[in-house]
């Protein structure tokens, strides 16, 4: 299966999923950072939009909170997104728009719009209103090349925080790309593309640290870390998210079904680092 794929925000996750495309054979546009396009072309944009065969955005909506401007893409060129004759219309929301569950398990089915994000749950509903073809992706922490626990061990700058019992979902960027280009073939709806395996971000932390060879950071209190306002907002909630749904609708698997084996194939693409100090003990099992 071949097609044209018109994405708005063609940033590091959907860039992954457009270079996928484009090897099977596929015409890749968009807007954003490595698009064609300025998100202000409409006519450019309407005239992709008048052969893509696919459309997705994956452009956060505007402000947070009472500052919120809604979504963009669907201010300018939800009419024409609507009036196109495409297939397959995604949207890559946040596992975020849940808020905290006190980590407990959360489907597609949980009520959304109880957390710090209400803009982007507001987007998420907008874009399910949007027309019956639409597929919503909501994704937990994103971690791939050049993001991830790897890079911010061997920089330094990663923390481990003391907070018995929090948990968190993460989800290889490769997978996301391979959880859309499932559902190309599958029903319309709502979907979480996580791994299979909810854990404490100290365990993801210590994990890096033995694949890089160093010692983990210590760890802190919340306040001892001097954490952005942002950083520590993340650690507000606590869930795990369940990723069922796509398995049965789409036979989607993870190709990294837990961080470890998403950091060991991360590890491998990146040269040795020289520790500053001995190893940490660590076995392969640190949950």
């Amino acid at each position: 299966m071949t097609g044209s794929l018109f994405v708005f925000g063609l940033g590091y996750s959907a860039g992954i999923l457009a270079e996928r495309l484009r090897r099977q054979g596929w015409r890749v546009a968009g807007t954003g950072r490595a698009g064609t396009l300025a998100f202000d072309d409409d006519a450019g944009i309407a005239a992709e939009l008048a052969h893509a065969t696919h459309v997705l955005s994956s452009v956060p909506p505007s402000g947070m909170g009472a500052e919120a401007g809604g979504d963009p893409v669907l201010l300018r060129h939800g009419a024409r997104i609507r009036q196109c004759g495409a297939g397959w219309i995604g949207y890559l929301s946040s596992t975020g728009v849940y808020g905290d569950a006190a980590g407990a398990w959360v489907d597609e089915s949980a009520p959304v719009g109880r957390g710090r994000r209400t803009a982007r749950a507001d987007a998420d509903l907008a874009w399910q209103a949007l027309d019956p073809r639409v597929r919503v992706f909501r994704l937990p922490g994103i971690y791939g090349p050049g993001r991830s626990a790897l890079e911010r061990v061997r920089a330094g700058i990663a923390h481990r925080i003391d907070l018995p019992g929090q948990v968190f979902s993460r989800v290889h960027v490769e997978d996301i790309a391979g959880g859309i280009i499932a559902s190309f073939g599958g029903p319309a709806g709502v979907y979480n593309l996580s791994d299979d395996l909810p854990c404490s971000q100290n365990a993801v932390i210590e994990e890096a640290a033995r694949l890089a060879g160093c010692a983990p950071p210590p760890l802190l209190t919340l306040e001892a870390a001097g954490l952005s306002p942002a950083a520590r907002a993340f650690y507000a909630e606590n869930r795990r998210v369940a990723n069922g749904r796509a398995r049965r609708l789409l036979n989607w698997r993870p190709r990294y079904p837990t961080y470890r084996e998403g950091l060991r194939a991360l590890s491998a693409t990146i040269s040795p680092a020289i520790a500053s100090t001995a190893p940490a003990t660590a076995s392969d099992d640190q949950r």
